[in-house]
């Protein structure tokens, strides 16, 4: 725990102006994002008497290590530049709202020739039209089916459509009128276009215009005595309407706006947004978070406001916005949201009429939200506590193991050897941390010496990344010298860590865990001490968690720890097992499978699946190909004659599989190869990749 004044900045030296500041901690992680009007008054307060502290503020500022500041011109620059700093360094002790990345949307593909109608969760993608969000994607489609009778747009996959281009049969949905079927032409791409725009109209609330237009159309038809037309026009009308009774009319005059209300105790707070458009609610939506820092009413609005519209502009952002508390000051948050929209945005509190009911039933919404969530979680943050610490008194540790890191290795017999790396924060996965490896010391199959390479490696990269901060000797007694990493799989640039500790996002390998855990027993528990030891490293807990008897083994110990089966703290160490073996096991299989797939012309440099496909349809099989003169191969369009001297190359190195024999004759049956055969790595023939219940079986 740091002392504030170890790190307090001198007097003086932190300017009286609008800006932003962070709080590091040891590891020179961000765990704090701010903003201030006078960062001299703002920082100012957090360096007294812890005493007159908040506890959550108090906390942080023991917690930190350093503070930092960036100067701006206005407060609309601090509260912008806070929201991308929040974003990108993710702070431990910001309010963050679990983001409600599942919420199904609505959208239309306004970006793509043929529009498209579908459901879609997750980030927004530019040029496409969302509505929503929805509680349930079931009600999407139920308001989808209504109005495709009236507005028939494409809602089909890429694949069916280009299916249906091929063929010229459109789908199911345009024999029975669902559907313009611009993939045969019925309509152009223009009139596809109006069909869709027409359809984002409707779902704006723009309802009216519609629906008279097409009553006057079903007059005139039947006035011309068109009585099928007139009958079907009658029916488009009453889709319409069924689809617009499924959101009640709650607010007079078309108002566009976003309600936005709290609940709040002590330790957690709900928020509620009810998205009002033409006078209907269109979505609902909710978040709750942990109040780890001291904020108000008002400051809770504040970070929803930033959650909701930080990535949104034009309309959006609605024209009106109503909260329970104004943020303090107002003035910057409304002038960011009427830059982001465009236009003027009113923020205010509903005093009285149908605004302030409406508000009144979001706030119960709300309420009830975060009862629901206390239900919940009361019975997970207890078992995880105690998770936690029955793994710290069976191991002996001196606090609990707030951060677990497992490690596993997979291959098949020997081959693509790999390795996984999980991480645990809290007894929870933070998939985000995950890791894969490599094995690239040696050949062949050996767990104790693979464990041995990639905990080296590892934490070679941490050592590493102590050094760039200065936390690390390499020439102190332990020190191994510089570092070298290699084969982290997923690094940028082909690196292991490709961001900086100046810019305060998580690293890759920059924070070290409290305890390591290893699939496997004695021998691999060992081996990770060792790697450990060879490093200096002294203070990170090992052990090892066994699949037979589910033993807990510790280096150094000839018997393992036993752990009652009904343990919470055994179970959460079978759960972080079993991520890490799961995790392994599907990189394993991937680069299995990569490489079951590979054939003779993929040794080509420069040679595309375009070109191989065009060589194999122009000689039949590979076989072919194989007797084929570089003369030959060079009247396939597109291949150059030196493209055809690699084939011919690559095709030299490649032994053709044996012939096959009928057993029951004892001929040899004369088959062509296949366009892609599966090789093994060193090219000597077709690879047996046996039942899929004996590769599960031959698979660690």
């Amino acid at each position: 725990m740091a002392d504030p004044s170890s790190y307090r900045p001198k007097p003086g030296q932190i300017p009286d102006s609008p800006g932003v500041y962070r709080f590091r901690d040891e590891h020179r992680r961000v765990i704090y994002v701010g903003k201030a009007k006078s960062l001299r008054q703002r920082l100012a307060s957090y360096f007294q008497d812890l005493t007159n502290l908040h506890p959550r503020t108090a906390t942080m500022v023991t917690t930190a290590a350093s503070v930092e500041w960036t100067v701006v011109s206005t407060e609309v620059e601090a509260l912008q530049l806070e929201y991308s700093w929040i974003k990108e360094f993710d702070p431990r002790f910001n309010v963050k709202y679990r983001d409600d990345k599942s919420y199904p949307y609505l959208a239309v593909t306004m970006n793509e020739e043929f529009p498209r109608v579908q459901v879609m969760r997750g980030h927004k993608k530019k040029g496409v039209r969302y509505f929503g969000p929805y509680g349930h994607a079931w009600a999407i489609r139920d308001t989808v089916d209504l109005l495709l009778r009236v507005f028939p747009v494409r809602t089909c996959s890429a694949g069916v459509f280009k299916n249906a281009e091929r063929t010229g049969r459109p789908c199911l949905l345009g024999y029975i009128g669902k559907c313009a079927a611009p993939c045969v032409e019925r309509v152009s791409p223009q009139e596809h276009r109006e069909l869709a725009e027409d359809f984002c109209e409707f779902m704006t609330g723009r309802t009216g215009a519609y629906i008279r237009r097409i009553e006057r159309q079903m007059a005139q038809a039947a006035e011309d005595m068109e009585y099928e037309k007139a009958a079907r026009l009658r029916d488009d009308v009453g889709a319409l309407k069924k689809a617009m009774e499924k959101s009640a009319v709650v607010l007079a005059d078309a108002t566009d706006a976003d309600l936005i209300a709290l609940a709040e105790d002590e330790l957690e707070a709900a928020v509620q947004i009810f998205h009002v458009r033409g006078g209907r609610v269109r979505g609902q939506r909710g978040w709750v978070t942990d109040k780890v820092e001291a904020v108000t009413s008002g400051d809770l609005v504040e970070h929803a406001l930033q959650q909701l519209y930080g990535e949104e502009s034009g309309d959006s952002v609605p024209k009106e916005v109503l909260v329970p508390a104004l943020p303090d000051p107002i003035e910057p948050v409304q002038q960011w949201l009427t830059e982001r929209r465009g236009s003027n945005v009113s923020l205010r509190i509903p005093q009285r009429g149908d605004k302030k009911a409406l508000m009144e039933t979001v706030a119960r919404n709300a309420q009830q939200s975060l009862v629901l969530h206390k239900t919940k979680r009361a019975s997970d943050l207890t078992t995880r506590s105690r998770a936690l610490e029955e793994i710290a008194e069976a191991l002996d540790l001196d606090s609990a193991p707030l951060r677990i890191e497992c490690y596993d290795i997979s291959h098949l017999q020997g081959d693509d050897v790999v390795a996984s790396m999980v991480v645990f924060e809290d007894g929870l996965a933070r998939k985000s941390e995950y890791r894969r490896f490599q094995i690239k010391g040696f050949e062949g199959q050996d767990d104790v010496r693979s464990m041995h390479e990639v905990l080296t490696r590892r934490f070679k990269r941490y050592l590493f990344d102590k050094e760039k901060t200065g936390e690390w000797d390499p020439e102190e007694p332990g020190g191994t010298g510089t570092p070298s990493v290699s084969g982290e799989i997923g690094a940028p640039n082909g690196e292991a860590n490709g961001l900086t500790e100046e810019d305060g996002r998580p690293k890759r390998f920059a924070y070290p865990p409290q305890l390591v855990v290893v699939d496997g027993g004695k021998p691999q528990v060992a081996a990770a001490q060792r790697a450990l030891d060879e490093l200096g490293i002294d203070d990170i807990a090992v052990c090892g968690l066994a699949k037979r008897l589910e033993e807990v083994w510790v280096p150094g110990d000839d018997d393992p720890v036993i752990l009652p089966r009904t343990s919470e703290g055994l179970y959460l160490l079978q759960r972080v097992r079993d991520e890490a073996h799961r995790f392994a096991i599907t990189y394993q299989r991937a680069k299995r499978a990569k490489r079951f797939k590979a054939g003779p012309l993929d040794a080509v440099p420069g040679l595309g699946d375009a070109r191989k496909q065009t060589l194999i349809k122009h000689f039949g099989s590979v076989k072919r190909l194989r007797s084929a003169t570089i003369d030959q191969i060079c009247e396939v369009p597109g291949i150059g004659r030196k493209t055809a001297e690699a084939v011919i190359v690559a095709l030299a190195g490649a032994t053709p599989a044996g012939p096959a024999v009928n057993t029951a004759t004892g001929e040899i049956i004369e088959e062509e190869e296949p366009v892609r055969t599966g090789t093994s790595e060193d090219g000597e023939g077709p690879v047996s990749a046996g039942t899929s219940e004996e590769r599960r079986g031959q698979e660690t």
